[in-house]
């Protein structure tokens, strides 16, 4: 079978990209003309350069079965909201009505958790919980729950389309990195000397990538799965990256306030100046929240795989240190 995928440049997309070639499906990727291509370096992979907005997808496309539609602008920083929604909302509108004109029979759409929001004061929550979209925190969580939207309108026309929602995915080809590789390089660099009191769902990105092959064979048209594994706090993370490397974890407990003045002054004031900044406000604010999810629903159904977390620290360590 061949598959287009979008995204396939990126931390979750080229980790697919790679089990779709190892399973035997032939891959047919979209790029952008500014993306690097170093994920898919040496890859038996058509590249197709492209955007999500192009009115020619649908040529594109022409001769897939199947679409992955991985690909997102994730960006927290207020000044990005405009590219944001553009990217995300309009992006997956338009691929969508694509597929459909190129008579792709199954797509996966990669969501997130962040589009489903968060339980209150940190209980845990499964597919069936949706925060309202005024309380989502930022552009970035919004804009990936009016995606989610337009996937569930192709799907109320006639699609067949499986949404899947990762948590916070771990290991290697991190090229970006993600907020979760930059914890890990800063942690490598000893550029973490406090944590803050938070908690995420953590997932080996190997697996998340099974899971996106999984809900093409087994997932139920119009149902979303979350594709996440383990509830870890963040202190809870930077000391396993302590027993990893043999560095010493951050032990000094910060209030909530302090990070957020620091993202304030360096988004708000030295941003406006022109200055990049380091610290973004909703990122600040996200992690005032425990972000933990329940996949079960994954694990029964589709059959995802539950890999222990060290191990995909470790390989995440690994990564980052020889790339």
């Amino acid at each position: 079978m061949r598959v287009f995928v979008t995204g396939g440049t990126g931390f979750i997309g080229s980790n697919l990209v790679r089990l779709l070639l190892k399973r035997g499906y032939k891959v047919r990727a979209l790029v952008r003309p500014t993306s690097r291509l170093d994920n898919l370096e040496s890859l038996d992979v058509e590249i197709i350069t492209g955007d999500l907005n192009d009115g020619d997808l649908k040529q594109k496309m022409q001769g897939c079965r199947a679409l992955f539609h991985v690909a997102a602008h994730y960006s927290l920083w207020q000044a990005d909201q405009e590219s944001v929604y553009l990217n995300n909302v309009l992006g997956t509108r338009n691929i969508l009505a694509a597929a459909q004109q190129a008579g792709i029979e199954r797509t996966i759409y990669t969501s997130s958790v962040a589009a489903i929001g968060v339980g209150h004061k940190g209980i845990t929550v499964d597919e069936t919980h949706q925060s309202p979209v005024d309380k989502l925190v930022g552009h970035y969580k919004k804009s990936k729950y009016f995606a989610e939207q337009e996937a569930l309108k192709a799907y109320n026309s006639g699609q067949d389309i499986v949404i899947v929602n990762p948590s916070t995915p771990i290991g290697s080809w991190d090229i970006k990195p993600t907020p979760t590789g930059e914890i890990i390089l800063r942690f490598l660099q000893g550029k973490m000397p406090f944590y803050v009191d938070t908690g995420l769902n953590w997932i080996d990105v190997e697996d998340v990538a099974w899971g996106h092959l999984l809900a093409l064979e087994k997932g139920k048209s119009g149902d979303r799965y979350i594709l996440g594994n383990q509830n870890l706090t963040l202190k809870e993370i930077l000391d396993n990256l302590a027993e990893i490397t043999n560095l010493t974890a951050p032990q000094q407990l910060i209030p909530h306030c302090i990070p957020h003045t620091c993202a304030w002054i360096d988004e708000l004031l030295l941003g406006a100046i022109g200055k990049k900044p380091s610290v973004s406000l909703d990122g600040v604010k996200m992690a005032r929240q425990k972000m933990y999810y329940d996949a079960t629903k994954a694990v029964r159904e589709l059959g995802l795989p539950q890999s222990p977390i060290k191990p995909a620290l470790q390989k995440a360590v690994e990564w980052f240190l020889n790339k």
